[in-house]
């Protein structure tokens, strides 16, 4: 497998460990680079994988950094489109704790990509020896302009044979760049329009209603409640509205407290329309993965589609069911890793897989 991913990086700005902004501004803030499509692409370097990340970003020095930092943690960075307009987009992250929850502040306005046009990219030499292409819902929400290369770039993907996998990540903080219409209204037209060149769709609790309008019954995302059973609704109907979607992840989080959540996650097969779910018990009853003391959460669905990439194109792991053991436990873990990128190695999933929680010293 060859990955390539398309999207926004931005610079990650936070305070150390819970601290809040007004608590260190003017001050020392901690800056990582971070967005969904490089987040995945890193996923699955790390992990062993092949992977590519193409962007558009400032001919600047922190365009500099990026390429170094990818380098250094195995991503290609040939295909970043160095523009002669827009600036490196910011985003600022508090870490939630108890009941208080995380926050992110944006500051991406007038960025490389949310200016660019479809035609500036390269699309053939990306997919060239390429197998697999991701994006999320997060690019065509950033500009009218992104949500067209967006769609061109899944378009040339399926037209050049790759497998193509879309995470609906949708966010209420964008989607704003048709005035006079909804945040919500906006993000289905233009998502409806993309999914049909979708092979794999990734959503989480609330991605499906608001990107798609599926909704799953009996859940209430505020409160944590979900129904198991509701979620085999919303993969089917995906399946059904876009028969060339061959499978629907769907990450399962019930947040108790920004401390504490239970994590697991469905996966839907329409070839044969089964659903697996992870973890199980010994019974193979579903038993999600407690996390009570969660380091930071950002970036955690990434890791989830980064880890569900791997497996599936792993020979050892592409059986649906243990592909998506693989891809929560590598997702569980990223919960306990601070910034945007999973440093978790495949020793570790595969060890989180098999049972080894307790989290003792490796000596």
């Amino acid at each position: 497998m060859k990955l390539v991913t398309f999207g926004e990086v931005m610079l990650r700005l936070a305070p150390e460990d819970f601290l809040r902004l007004r608590q260190v501004v003017p001050g020392r803030l901690e800056s990582t680079f971070g967005g969904g499509e490089l987040n995945v692409a890193v996923s699955v370097a790390f992990q062993g994988g092949q992977s590519a990340f193409m962007t558009a970003s400032p001919d600047n020095p922190i365009t500099d950094c990026l390429c170094q930092e990818m380098t250094k943690l195995g991503v290609n960075s040939s295909l970043i489109h160095r523009a002669a307009t827009g600036r490196f987009g910011i985003y600022f992250v508090e870490t939630g704790a108890n009941q208080r929850g995380g926050t992110v502040t944006y500051d991406r306005d007038a960025t490389s990509i949310s200016m660019l046009e479809a035609d500036a990219y390269d699309w053939e030499r990306a997919f060239d020896g390429a197998t697999w292409f991701h994006i999320t819902g997060i690019t065509p929400a950033i500009s009218q302009s992104a949500a067209n290369s967006a769609r061109v770039a899944v378009e040339k993907a399926k037209q050049a044979g790759l497998t193509v996998s879309c995470d609906l990540n949708y966010r209420k903080k964008l989607w704003k760049w048709q005035p006079g219409t909804a945040p919500v209204d906006l993000a289905r037209a233009t998502m409806r329009e993309m999914i049909p060149f979708v092979d794999v769709v990734v959503a989480n609790e609330e991605d499906a209603d608001m990107c798609l309008g599926i909704q799953a019954p009996g859940t209430d995302v505020e409160s944590g409640e979900l129904n198991i059973d509701g979620y085999r609704h919303v993969a089917s109907q995906v399946v059904e509205e876009f028969p060339n979607v061959t499978h629907v992840a769907i990450t399962l989080r019930e947040s108790y407290s920004a401390s504490h959540n239970n994590w697991g996650a469905m996966l839907y097969t329409a070839s044969d329309q089964n659903v697996h779910l992870a973890p199980t018990n010994t019974d193979g009853k579903y038993t999600p993965y407690e996390m009570r003391n969660i380091v930071d959460r950002v970036g955690a669905g990434d890791s989830f589609a980064g880890g569900l990439i791997f497996a599936l194109n792993t020979p050892e792991l592409s059986e649906p069911a243990t592909a998506i053991k693989y891809a929560v436990a590598a997702s569980c873990l990223k919960h306990s890793i601070k910034g945007d990128f999973n440093y978790a190695e495949r020793t570790e999933i595969e060890a989180l897989m098999g049972g080894a929680a307790s989290g003792r010293v490796q000596r």
